[in-house]
């Protein structure tokens, strides 16, 4: 038996990972690549290291188009097996899919009239609606804790990573020659204390673990003090009159910073302002948050008997025409806009990028991850000129970064995770979906901690598992 490494290996984007045995071609997770337009683009479409028609199914992880965006593109390509995922995962994937691909549609539609003004080739998008409909005929929903045979050789069982709604660590058991070998993904694991969710759980012990490895060199700030320093950012807000943009993941986060908002204003922390969640997967994945009350943890639980609607409040918009979306430019503020993508590579965010982030009034929030060479990137590190839609524009407004909403563990959780399996018996852990920088700080800290072999592949990466 053996794995590829086809995604995410030393970078944060674009999660692939293939596992071939004897028998059997499978999948875990088929994510877009963001970076380069250009450059991600190419990725996202070719399949130079494996045939679509050869795999027999897809384990995915949880809904981040990152790890599942690509899915339509492997189906338009010729692959026909099943893909299992959490019921929930199933849910926010059928809404982010099809996001995915209008906003594709919309945008190649926005930059081709400058394209054909100007004589220049028209763009395609990378898939459709309808390859995103014949993706999800093939989904199977699966529950935590419930092991299933996925053939006569492989046992999966999915546990609460604890990362977004429906979110799973994946543990495998797979019969080669007679023997069994157990295999851990972690897909991206959460951080324990955070709100709404669920804290990450363990998994039985494996010979292997592939393990993300985000901020496997970074620490974040304690996830109980994000509310106390959001709430400093609205009272600037107010008392400036100013606009707070903030790009938000339409799943799980933007969810988060609703909630945190509503016990913020509930408390009197801050003054009550205007707040427009501006994307229509938000509105969307809100609804199915509602319909997944089984993800949330204790303390969230206990918050719905006093009060039935955590994702809804006074002063709060969900946005989803295009025209109300405009109107928002025109308006004065102190308000707070919350839209997609938390990379600020797609959707309405750039819209609101363009026509805000000259003004040094206002606010650019940062309360996720950018990957390198994304707008969302290049606003963290406040670079002067930014282009939007291929035109530059002054970076004037204030940027603030908050670590503490960030739904990935952080060093020293990611340790305590892996410090919960046998090091007699793991063999070799794997670490994926991260900057090699933040890789190799994580590897040396492993093996301080007593395990025995780390290894940090690069794409194409083919390594045996015995």
């Amino acid at each position: 038996m053996e794995i590829q490494f086809i995604g995410a290996a030393r970078t944060v984007t674009g999660s692939m990972h293939l596992v071939r045995t004897g028998t059997t071609t499978f999948l875990v997770d088929c994510g877009l690549y963001q970076g380069k337009r250009k450059e991600a683009f190419e990725i996202n479409r070719t399949y130079d290291l494996f045939d679509p028609q050869e795999v027999d199914f897809i384990i995915l992880t949880h809904a981040h188009i990152d790890h599942s965006g690509n899915l339509p593109t492997l189906v338009k390509n010729g692959f026909k097996g099943k893909i299992y995922a959490t019921f929930a995962t199933r849910d926010l994937v059928t809404i982010m899919l099809r996001d995915s691909a209008h906003i594709q549609e919309k945008d190649i539609e926005y930059v081709n009239k400058r394209r054909q003004k100007n004589g220049q080739n028209l763009f395609e998008p990378l898939y459709t609606s309808k390859d995103v409909t014949n993706a999800l005929k093939l989904f199977v929903g699966i529950n935590y804790h419930h092991e299933i045979e996925l053939n006569a050789d492989i046992k999966l069982t999915f546990v609460d990573a604890g990362h977004i709604l429906g979110s799973a660590v994946s543990y495998l058991s797979i019969m080669e020659n007679g023997k069994e070998i157990k295999v851990g993904f972690s897909g991206d694991l959460g951080r324990p204390n955070l709100p709404i969710l669920r804290d990450p759980e363990k998994i039985r012990d494996v010979d292997y673990f592939i393990c993300e490895s985000t901020y496997g060199g970074r620490t974040h700030d304690n996830p109980t003090d994000s509310e106390h320093q959001l709430a400093r950012v609205v009272n600037r807000a107010h008392q400036r009159n100013a606009k707070v943009v903030i790009p938000a993941f339409s799943v799980g986060r933007t969810q988060e910073l609703v909630y945190a908002l509503h016990r913020i204003f509930s408390r009197n922390d801050a003054p009550r302002i205007p707040v427009y969640v501006d994307s229509p997967l938000s509105v969307n994945a809100t609804e199915v948050f509602r319909l997944h009350p089984e993800c949330f943890d204790v303390e969230t639980e206990e918050f719905l008997l006093r009060d039935k609607d955590p994702f809804g409040f006074n002063q709060l918009n969900y946005i989803s025409e295009v025209e109300e979306s405009k109107e928002l430019n025109e308006k004065d503020g102190p308000m707070i806009i919350i839209s997609s993508s938390g990379m600020c590579e797609a959707g309405r965010i750039q819209h609101h990028l363009k026509n805000n982030i000259e003004n040094p009034n206002n606010i650019v929030l940062i309360v996720g991850y950018a990957a390198q060479h994304t707008l969302g990137r290049r606003i963290i590190e406040k670079e002067e000129i930014v282009k939007i839609f291929g035109q530059e524009y002054k970076l004037n407004a204030e940027v603030i970064v908050l670590n503490s909403f960030s739904a990935h563990a952080d060093a020293n959780e990611l340790m305590d995770y892996v410090n919960q399996f046998n090091k007699e018996m793991l063999k070799n852990i794997f670490l994926v979906h991260g900057e090699f920088d933040q890789q190799e700080i994580f590897k040396n800290r492993i093996l301080e901690n007593g395990f025995s072999k780390v290894t940090i592949p690069e794409k194409g990466d083919v390594f045996v598992l015995d």
